[in-house]
């Protein structure tokens, strides 16, 4: 189980290493006036800093490397 954990870390460590955020549009109203609707797309940005990859990357290597052999 250890080692499933440990290579799930790798993984998102590596991702985050590579990807460091994502951008995603969401639809807002401006203007609700009754039956007048104005709505625009607005651009959401999530970034994330790039040494908390590191960090998942390094921890998933030690759980890996310290998971028992069974």
């Amino acid at each position: 189980m250890n080692k499933t954990i440990g290579i799930v870390l790798i993984i998102i460590g590596a991702a985050m290493l590579i990807w460091t955020g994502f951008t995603y549009t969401k639809k807002e109203k401006i203007v609700d006036a009754g039956p007048i609707q104005i709505s625009a797309d607005r651009q959401k940005n999530v970034n994330w800093p790039p040494y908390l990859g590191g960090i998942l990357l390094v921890g998933g290597i030690v759980i890996v490397a310290t998971a028992k052999k069974s």
